[in-house]
């Protein structure tokens, strides 16, 4: 019995660090991928400064967390984590739009 334990424990040792590992490369994508995001982002805000355009725009943003919502459901995440996140994210851009519209 104590034999098939240990295989048992190898085993599930195995799998954690395998799923442990794409989670890691996950994460990495993750981040490759928002820094991209604002870098886009980042070009919105100088267009818009250069435009004397607002920072914020709350019907892009509306349409954006309805879109973001659906496509969630879609995949199988929470639209109401998925809403958290973006929300985040919007914050973060608007911040950083604020700055380059006031110079900074």
């Amino acid at each position: 019995m104590r034999e098939s334990r240990a295989v048992t424990d190898l085993d599930a040792s195995t799998e954690l660090a395998r799923l442990r590992g794409t989670i890691d490369n996950i994460d990495a994508a993750l981040v490759h991928l928002l820094a991209e995001r604002f870098k886009c982002t980042q070009q919105v805000g100088e267009l818009k400064a250069r435009s004397s355009l607002p920072p914020a725009d709350k019907s892009r943003e509306e349409r954006q967390i309805t879109r973001l919502r659906a496509l969630a459901a879609d995949a199988g995440l929470d639209p109401v984590f998925a809403e958290k996140f973006l929300n985040f994210i919007i914050a973060e851009v608007i911040q950083h739009h604020e700055r380059i519209a006031e110079g900074k």
